[in-house]
Formats: structure tokens, C-alpha cells, sequence
């Protein structure tokens, strides 16, 4: 019987941080997951290397379910950002090893296909109205059928979304950026330019439009309630979620879609939302969510109450989630929609194999496994960069959520 042999906490910046876990077995077959929290990388890094990879050594990697449960009901603290990505790295690499073992892509480990490609949503972004509309039209010539729009509110600098160059890296500093934040000003724009969206590309176009947890529940009901003729596809994270009730506010007061949950970790941080039907789309992700295991529980509760998944999926996440959110949507009966952003040409040149999206849909690889490799050699030019996320102020100083 093959046991797990060698553990490695790989770190590497092709434009941004990036931790890879990759696992060997006895036999030689090695399995790869992502390990990357935006911003606090080097925590897992050692949350791996010093916590969980002496716990692996001569287990059996075909032990998933199993290993899942150790690692986490195993540890007496619990939950939380660090610990599930870790536990997410350990088991997308124990499915990329069954993967190619049993000779076929994790897919159809998990049950095949469900639909024949993947809807996904790329970022539109402008500085101004104009050089968003500009924005939108280039991706519709890409053949994105789904689009979030973001434009700068003027004279406020810490609008979130807004992409500077090719890639959207909003960490991009030594120690993080104080942004001005006016949500008045936010409130009195937004609505108009997605208006203007809109009114350019008509209702043939799903409409994405992220609030990045911004808003007070009434704010965000406010906010809902003027854009529902525009008939987004989603307001995305209109509130900090830590208070899933909150979400309650929201729904009395208007039919705009909420999706929420990238920040979430684990199925009790969502259970409420999706349980009392507070949202319509939960996007927690492999990465930080505890892996395909742990997420496959999530959406499945999900389903139950007719709430679809939208998983978060940001150029932060490494092609290897990339992978893996493909395994998963593609087999998922209530998959609704997958978040993509792409990553830099040095990404790609590391991990080789990445899911490309085609006419607006993202396919699985046909590969065993999740059909990435990693190439040590090219990622070895590229080491770990200290970087920070933004911190939003308020104009009298006070500190916002980001």
C-alpha cells in the first residue's frame, strides 16, 4: 500500500504570492493544492510545514475523507482562515493523487458532469463611466456572457475593483494602502453608471456588481432596492456577513439577488444564510473552505433550500483552485456561477495546465487528476514578496470595512 512520503510548502510571486502544497507518495505519485490566503501567505506556510505536514507522514493518501477529519476535528482550535486553507491544501492534493491513480480526472470522482462548460464572470472596471462601458464592450468581444462592472466613484479613492493595468492585484504594497472611502458617494453613483451599463448592452448581458462588504444592512437594502429594474444578476457581499441576521434586513427590502460567503470558511459560517434562504448564491471556495470535501458539503446544504453556488475565484487563488472549482461546478447539480479572473503569462508559466475559458465557459481538464504541474525551476525566479491588502478610512478618518 502506498503511503504519503514527502510533504513540500512550496512559495513562490509570478506577480503575486502564491503557496502550493505538494504531496508524494511511496510510489511517486504527487498531488498538488493550493495554500495561498491573500495577505497572511506565510501563516499557512508555516501552519503547514510546522503543524500539519509531520501529521501526514505514513498515512494513507487514498484516506480522504478520513484525513479531512483528523486534521480537523484532530486540532482543538477550530475553523478560521488559516486553519482551513491549510486543511483545503492537504485535501485538493489527496484528489489530485486518487485522480491519478484511478486514471481519470477528479471530475469523475465527484460524479461527472452535470453540464457540458462552466459560466464564469470576468471584471470590468473603469476609472471613470466611460472606460467602463469601454471595459464591458471588450470582454462582451471576448464572448463573456457575464460581467461584474466597477467604476471609481469620483474624488473617492478607495473604490474597490477598479484594475490599474492588465491584472487586478489590489495587494500590492510592503504595508497596506489607506484608502478615503465616502459610502454616501458610493450610493448616489453606483447605481447610475450600472444604469448606463445597462442601457449600452441591454438584458442580453448578466450583470454583476460587487459591494465588497461596504454597507450597513439598510444601506445595502437601499442600494438593492434602486438598482432591481437593472436586474442584476447579484450585489455581491452587501454587508460584512460575521452577522448572517443581518441578511434579513436586506431581504425585506428588495429583490436584488445577495451573494456573499469568499470570506467564510466552513458550513457553520453560511448554515443560517443558506437554511433561513438569505441569499441566493454562497461563495465559499476550495481554497478557504477546507477543499473539495468540505465545500461539496457546503453546496449540497445549499441545494436544499435552492440557494446555488458562485464561488469565489480572484486572481489571488492560485490556477490549482482554479482547477479545482472546475472539478466541482461542473459536477454540482446547483452550480450557478463561477467568479475568473485570470492570471499574469509567469503564472502560467509555473503552473502549467490551467483551465482556459472559452466563449464564457471554463472546461475541466481531461487529465487524471487535476491536470496542473508545477514547474520549481520557473518558480524559483520569482520569490515570496511581502504585500497587504488595502485599508479603507472613512473621510474623517475612522477605519472602514474593506
Amino acid at each position: 500500500m502506498a503511503t504519503i512520503d514527502r510533504v513540500e510548502v512550496l512559495v513562490t510571486s509570478p506577480g503575486r504570492n502564491f503557496v502550493t502544497l505538494r504531496i508524494t507518495t511511496s510510489d511517486g505519485v504527487t498531488g498538488l493544492g493550493d495554500a495561498t490566503l491573500n495577505g497572511r501567505e506565510l501563516a499557512v506556510a508555516s501552519y503547514l510545514r510546522d503543524h500539519v505536514a509531520p501529521l501526514l507522514a505514513g498515512r494513507d493518501p487514498a484516506r480522504v475523507e478520513d484525513t479531512w477529519q483528523y486534521l480537523y476535528k484532530g486540532a482543538y482550535w477550530r475553523r478560521g482562515p488559516v486553519t482551513m486553507t491549510a486543511i483545503a491544501a492537504v485535501d485538493v492534493a489527496l484528489w489530485d493523487i486518487k485522480g491519478k491513480v484511478a486514471g481519470l480526472p477528479v471530475y469523475q470522482l465527484l460524479g461527472g458532469r452535470s453540464r457540458d462548460g462552466v459560466l464564469v464572470y470576468c471584471h470590468a472596471s473603469g476609472v471613470d463611466v466611460a472606460a467602463l462601458v469601454d471595459d464591458v464592450a471588450a470582454y462582451r468581444e471576448k464572448g463573456f456572457k457575464a460581467i461584474r462592472a466597477q467604476a471609481a466613484v469620483p474624488g473617492v479613492s478607495g473604490t474597490y475593483g477598479i484594475r490599474k493595468g492588465a491584472y487586478y492585484e489590489p495587494a500590492a504594497t510592503a504595508l497596506p494602502e489607506e484608502q478615503l472611502w465616502s459610502t454616501e458617494a458610493y450610493l448616489d453613483f453606483a447605481p447610475a453608471y450600472l444604469a448606463k451599463v445597462r442601457e449600452k448592452f441591454g438584458f442580453g448581458l448578466h450583470l454583476l456588481h460587487d459591494v465588497h462588504h461596504r454597507l450597513t444592512p439598510i444601506e445595502a437594502a437601499r442600494f438593492g432596492k434602486s438598482v432591481e429594474e437593472l436586474r442584476l444578476f447579484w450585489m455581491e457581499d452587501p454587508t460584512p456577513a460575521e452577522n448572517q441576521e443581518a441578511f434579513r434586513l436586506i431581504r425585506q427590502h428588495t429583490t436584488t439577488p445577495i451573494a456573499t460567503g469568499e470570506v467564510l470558511n466552513s458550513i457553520w459560517d453560511v448554515k443560517q444564510l443558506i437554511t433561513e434562504q438569505l441569499i441566493d448564491y454562497v461563495r465559499t471556495t476550495t481554497v478557504h473552505a477546507g477543499g473539495i470535501t468540505h465545500l461539496r458539503r457546503i453546496f449540497d446544504l445549499a441545494a436544499l433550500y435552492q440557494v446555488r453556488t458562485g464561488s469565489h475565484g480572484a486572481s489571488d487563488l492560485s490556477p490549482v483552485t482554479v482547477a479545482a472549482a472546475v472539478a466541482v461546478d461542473i459536477s454540482q447539480p446547483n452550480f450557478g456561477i463561477q467568479e475568473h479572473m485570470g492570471h499574469t503569462i509567469e503564472t502560467y508559466e509555473v503552473f502549467r495546465g490551467t483551465p482556459q475559458v472559452t466563449d464564457g465557459l471554463l472546461h475541466p481538464s481531461e487529465e487524471p487528476g487535476l491536470g496542473i504541474e508545477y514547474d520549481d525551476e520557473v518558480a524559483a525566479r520569482f520569490p515570496y514578496q511581502p504585500r497587504y491588502l488595502p485599508v479603507a478610512r472613512n473621510l474623517d478618518g475612522s477605519v472602514h470595512d474593506w
